[in-house]
């Protein structure tokens, strides 16, 4: 076949025709690549850790155990436990790098033996309206993380209430700004990145920590613009 295909076609041509096909060689369907926002998203939903539903991006688990290793967080405020697998998972970094307890705060008690045992871990119930912000006091390093209901009123409501109390270097991280490239972000009211607009323009002691926002890609994380850092 070749020698018939050099005849038929010009010498640069049979050249051309030959470093085509090895560039397009056949590969087999098995190994093809395919993923995006939505396939991360659906998938998402089936993390799991120690056999706990812990629902965070893979991506944002990463980061999260490099900034506890970085700040070394004597509190980390958690609003929104869910079934406390991302609680276990923060608890454990902690316990592994020998400093800080968590404060994780929900409306629902959903969590398991595991969650409520763990020594570096505090439940309280009620809501984040409800948690009193004279249990921080004596903490030198604090971090927060708002994971609640993603609505633009309340996650601005939590930005308000809880930045104060965030150490200067340490984070506030505001989960989910990603359903604005998942196309939901009307059924939030423009969601975390809008209250993240808001919240920036009257307070010039956090900015967006690039670093952590853009480590996979722009904004390739599901916290989306969320990456606050204090810086005074």
């Amino acid at each position: 076949m070749k020698e018939i295909i050099k005849k038929i076609l010009p010498n640069s041509l049979f050249r051309l025709f030959y470093f085509i096909k090895k560039k397009m060689r056949f590969i087999p369907e098995n190994e093809h690549i395919s993923f995006n926002t939505n396939s991360i998203y659906s998938g998402h939903f089936k993390t799991t850790y120690r056999g706990i539903p812990a629902i965070r991006c893979p991506f944002d688990y990463v980061i999260y155990q490099m900034i506890i290793s970085e700040i070394k967080p004597d509190l980390i405020i958690e609003i929104g436990t869910n079934y406390g697998g991302s609680t276990l998972y923060l608890a454990d970094l902690m316990q592994n790098i020998g400093n800080g307890i968590i404060h994780t705060i929900d409306i629902e008690d959903r969590v398991g033996m595991a969650v409520k045992n763990h020594p570096k871990i505090k439940h309280f119930l009620g809501g984040w309206q409800e948690y009193d912000l004279a249990n921080t006091i004596g903490f030198k390093k604090i971090l927060v993380i708002e994971d609640s209901s993603h609505m633009y009123e309340n996650t601005l409501d939590v930005l308000n209430k809880f930045s104060p109390i965030v150490s200067v270097d340490s984070y506030f991280i505001v989960e989910d700004g990603i359903v604005d490239e998942l196309g939901k972000k009307k059924g939030f009211h423009g969601g975390p990145l809008r209250a993240i607009r808001e919240f920036l323009k009257l307070n010039n002691s956090f900015e967006i920590d690039r670093k952590y926002c853009d480590m996979f890609g722009k904004n390739a994380t599901f916290n989306v613009n969320g990456y606050l850092k204090r810086n005074k």
